[in-house]
């Protein structure tokens, strides 16, 4: 592996607090590393500068098109790329094998490695939470974010193999509950109007039962959970979640989040479909026309399709 092979894509906002521990874990890497930043008013760029990382500015729409648009936009153009957030670090264990295992020559479009849940500095194990895959290495030529506002997850045309749980990437969930919430709030909205407006459509991953874990997760939720009854399937998510996959073994920071990330967002979906379901039957207008008159503009993105 040599910096030729692939770049580290970086995607930055406002993440001073985050930023130096996640590029320190890769920093022996030899790698090209670009970062799009979405205009910070923190100490982001600073950073950036510090550790002599290749960075541009750019207006953020959503994380497809920014991803996309990075990808497409790399100074290096590298054969390869892998994503990262930068709330995200590598594994000591994710550096060696990309040290050591990775052959830019393969025959393999994209490779699917396990990402570790850390929440208030716990890992989160249990309640079906790890392993849990997601597609970040690829081939430029074959590999792209679908063009989804909301619930993206990275597609590869061709052949695609999954790395060994172990082989991880760290995700540092949130730094308080308080911005975990606020954030949570805000994708209730979008994941209600998508499910109002049915936008899984446009996505590019095809659910597939028997397909690769991105594909079976998709084919879950579209399939089961999403044709289950309001409110009633947060509660059957959670239970399920919590019991019968072992979340209590988190403990009490994993009852914290397994209640609010497998519960109360999925209620708050819900409770979000059922209010606009309410005002639309009140109003008698378009749900666009509703999301103009009662929300950020930032959701009308959901009707650009």
């Amino acid at each position: 592996m040599n910096r030729n092979s692939f770049t580290i894509i970086l995607l930055t906002y406002n993440e001073s607090a985050n930023l130096r521990a996640c590029i320190e874990s890769f920093s022996h890497l030899d790698a090209s590393v670009f970062a799009v930043d979405s205009f910070s008013s923190d100490d982001t760029v600073s950073i950036l500068e510090e550790y002599n990382i290749a960075y541009v500015q750019h207006p953020f729409e959503n994380y497809s098109q920014q991803r996309n648009w990075s990808q497409n936009n790399n100074p290096f153009k590298t054969p390869w790329v892998f994503h990262l957030d930068a709330g995200e670090r590598f594994t000591p264990e994710l550096v060696k094998w990309l040290e050591d295992e990775f052959e830019p020559d393969s025959e393999i479009d994209g490779f699917m490695f396990s990402r570790r849940t850390i929440f208030l500095n716990k890992w989160i194990r249990h309640g079906g939470h790890y392993p849990n895959f997601h597609l970040r290495l690829f081939k430029v030529k074959k590999g792209k974010c679908e063009e989804k506002v909301y619930d993206q997850h990275f597609v590869v045309y061709g052949t695609k193999a999954t790395v060994k749980a172990g082989v991880d990437i760290i995700d540092t969930v949130t730094d308080n509950l308080f911005n975990f919430v606020r954030g949570h709030s805000r994708w209730a909205v979008f994941e209600a109007i998508s499910i109002l407006q049915n936008v899984r459509a446009h996505g590019n991953v095809s659910p597939k039962f028997f397909g690769n874990p991105i594909e079976r997760k998709r084919w879950l939720k579209q399939y089961i959970f999403e044709k289950s009854p309001l409110f009633f399937r947060s509660f059957l998510y959670f239970v399920y979640r919590f019991f019968f996959r072992l979340g209590i073994l988190d403990g009490s920071v994993g009852l914290v989040f397994h209640f609010l990330q497998g519960f109360w967002f999925r209620f708050l979906v819900d409770a979000t479909v059922l209010e606009f379901r309410v005002k639309l039957k009140a109003q008698n207008i378009s749900l666009k026309q509703l999301v103009e008159k009662e929300y950020d503009v930032s959701y009308l993105k959901l009707f650009d399709k």
